[in-house]
């Protein structure tokens, strides 16, 4: 894990272009695998099958990885030993070995209308860890004995930890990426603030978005509301690189100035404090929302709670990335066969 110097400036080490964080990043996740252990293995596999660069940068190391740990679980089944690992990582380890490290496919990407589609192999692997259930509000206080990002096993994913904005912060990678250069922003992680938006901390998120575009092209930041999807209640927010925008970003929609309305209901705001005004409503009201945070401008996607509408099988959750027009799904048919007005269709049914 990188840490930053006692008194840094935003815009230096992985944060002073966007070639130095992609290189911090991958190397990064190559230190990962010299520790070893199925968690980074899993970690480090799924940003390679992401990014063809990653893939570059570390396949050697994570063949041989996984012949060890292959060796390792083979020779204590035989002696009826137990496998002491986290069962949900087990689980996909052992889905990677059925269909063997080789034939893993690399996530796919394709356009549809004006939605972006990728087919994640590796990610479908993974249990659906959020209940369909709809949550009684869109906020629940801190749990300690629920996960979160201070458990120690959590360090080792860190990839950088320090001053940030003004505010201690640890960037970690997102095991399972959907996005280019994805991680998990925590400010202030030692506060224990549950996953529910203050005044503080919008403005500390879009001033540092507008700070970090100084010198990292397409930076942004997704954020997913109690009730929207959002996965742990600690305050985090998802980062990315993503020089090219996203579908919402497109200047047909009408939010964006143009004809078009946009499918789900979306707010666009280039001004924090009215954005924070329209926040501050969802909040009073209790509507879950899902947030786009770009330089300079804010996309706001209220929504209905998640199982409060039939959602299709072919997602596992619309979460902020899927508002902003990025559609993941795990079934290479549905990958081949959803289409633009099917898409519409059930963003406008979140209304």
């Amino acid at each position: 894990m990188m840490h930053a110097q006692a008194t840094p400036t935003i815009n230096q080490g992985p944060f002073s272009s966007n070639q130095a964080f992609c290189q911090a990043f991958s190397a990064g996740l190559s230190g990962l695998l010299q520790g070893g252990g199925l968690g980074p293995f899993i970690l480090v596999c799924a940003n390679a099958t992401f990014d063809s660069q990653i893939h570059s940068a570390t396949s050697v190391e994570l063949e041989v990885l996984y012949r060890r740990l292959c060796n390792q679980y083979i020779d204590a089944l035989e002696s009826g030993r137990a496998i002491q690992e986290v069962e949900e990582d087990l689980l996909v380890f052992l889905k990677i070995q059925a269909v063997g490290l080789e034939k893993l496919r690399h996530t796919e990407r394709r356009q549809t209308g004006k939605w972006e589609l990728q087919f994640n192999h590796l990610r479908s692997f993974r249990p659906k860890r959020i209940t369909a259930r709809a949550p009684a509000g869109i906020h629940a206080d801190f749990d300690e004995a629920g996960f979160n990002f201070n458990k120690g096993f959590m360090q080792k994913e860190a990839f950088w930890a320090g001053m940030l904005g003004g505010k201690d912060a640890t960037l970690y990678y997102n095991k399972y990426p959907f996005v280019d250069f994805h991680g998990l922003l925590v400010p202030e992680r030692e506060r224990r603030l549950p996953q529910f938006l203050t005044l503080e901390h919008h403005n500390y998120v879009w001033e540092l978005t507008l700070q970090l575009a100084e010198t990292l092209n397409g930076v942004g930041f997704g954020y997913n509301s109690i009730g929207a999807f959002a996965s742990v209640n600690h305050l985090h927010f998802q980062m990315f690189l993503k020089p090219q925008g996203f579908p919402v970003m497109d200047a047909v929609w009408s939010h964006n100035g143009g004809s078009e309305s946009y499918p789900a209901q979306c707010l666009a705001f280039d001004e924090p404090r009215a954005a924070w005004g329209c926040i501050q409503m969802l909040h009073s009201d209790e509507i879950a929302y899902n947030l786009l945070y770009v330089p300079g401008r804010l996309f706001v996607f209220p929504r209905l709670k998640q199982g409060a509408y039939p959602q299709p099988v072919w997602t596992s959750g619309f979460t902020w990335h899927e508002l902003a027009g990025g559609i993941v799904v795990f079934n290479r048919d549905d990958y081949e066969n959803l289409d633009d007005a099917t898409i519409r269709k059930e963003l406008a049914r979140l209304k």
